[in-house]
């Protein structure tokens, strides 16, 4: 673990050129460049707001305004999936690179996440506003807040790297990321509150990764809670 570590700190400068390189091209054919970093989540928000608050009326955690629940949803969620979207067909993208000359081929898929979490970056600056405008005071939970982030991009690097190299053998995986990602939001609680699942089927759903990290974002963000964790 030490010698793999070691070998991709050595390749930091490739990484950033990388990361670089990738952060221009998902960019240089919109109109609006970066600023879709901001409005992809942004118009999420305000489309379950609508669905969700308006005509369904699904109620939220501790009486917070449907906006910002959805938001520290969406917010972590597009982190998630943006980079599984990019970083698993990194490997077979560069194949021309990666069959000719050596390099750790860890710092495709590396890269690609990181790409996303500039992007998430960008999308925190909303998430702030939005709580300057409903008032929602902050705690010292928010503190815990990195840790969870920390978890969710080990797991999604991990998840990216048997994907790219699978995708290597198996082309067909491209097709099955979108779906499985729009299962996989359904599945956790994005518009929705943990709460409404029956607390019998509670530890079953829980099981899913990204159920607990959203719900430990919502609990130290914006409940001054930690997380539900074992």
């Amino acid at each position: 673990m030490s010698a793999y570590l070691t070998e991709l700190i050595r390749a930091r400068e490739l990484l950033f050129t990388w990361t670089m390189r990738d952060f221009k091209v998902r960019y240089s054919q919109s109109i609006l460049g970066a600023a879709w970093a901001i409005l992809q989540p942004l118009s999420l928000m305000t489309i379950y707001s609508i669905i969700f608050s308006v005509f369904i009326k699904v109620p939220t955690d501790g009486d917070i305004p449907y906006p910002v629940f959805v938001y520290a949803a969406v917010l972590p969620w597009s982190f998630f999936a943006n980079s599984l979207n990019f970083a698993i067909p990194s490997l077979v993208n560069n194949m021309n690179l990666v069959s000719k000359i050596y390099f750790p081929r860890e710092t495709l898929p590396l890269s690609a996440i990181i790409v996303s979490f500039i992007d998430f970056l960008f999308g925190i600056s909303v998430f702030v506003l939005l709580m300057l405008v409903y008032r929602i005071p902050v705690g010292p939970t928010v503190l815990l807040a990195p840790l969870i982030l920390l978890i969710q991009m080990i797991l999604t690097f991990g998840i990216s790297l048997v994907g790219s190299a699978v995708n290597v053998f198996y082309r067909d995986i491209r097709f099955v990321i979108p779906l499985a990602l729009q299962i996989w939001m359904y599945l956790s609680p994005i518009f929705y509150s943990v709460n409404v699942v029956p607390e019998r089927f509670r530890p079953i759903y829980l099981l899913n990764p990204m159920a607990t990290l959203i719900d430990s974002y919502r609990r130290v963000v914006l409940l001054n809670q930690p997380p539900n964790w074992p």
